[in-house]
């Protein structure tokens, strides 16, 4: 079993179009398809600062004499997958 995570715009029709990677023909396939709504990102509507404030309350930046410490560093990996 694969998944593939897309973004993609259903208009009117309600029709949703959907690529599957290279090499994915001639298969018979079982599909489910989980959707959730995403808030549309558009060039003039720009977060406030107060929207922001309090999204790190639960990872705080910790500072040492030298600064900030360079132990947040160690548990990046797959942070940004």
């Amino acid at each position: 079993m694969e998944s593939i995570k897309v973004r993609q715009h259903v208009g009117q029709d309600g029709i949703l179009h959907l690529d599957l990677p290279v090499g994915v023909t001639e298969l018979d396939l079982e599909v489910m398809v989980i959707y959730q709504p995403v808030r549309s990102v558009i060039a003039n509507d720009r977060s406030s600062l107060a929207d922001l404030y309090g999204i790190c309350a639960d990872d705080p930046i910790t500072l040492d004499e030298q600064g900030i410490s360079e132990a947040l560093d160690d548990e990046l990996v797959g942070a940004f997958d």
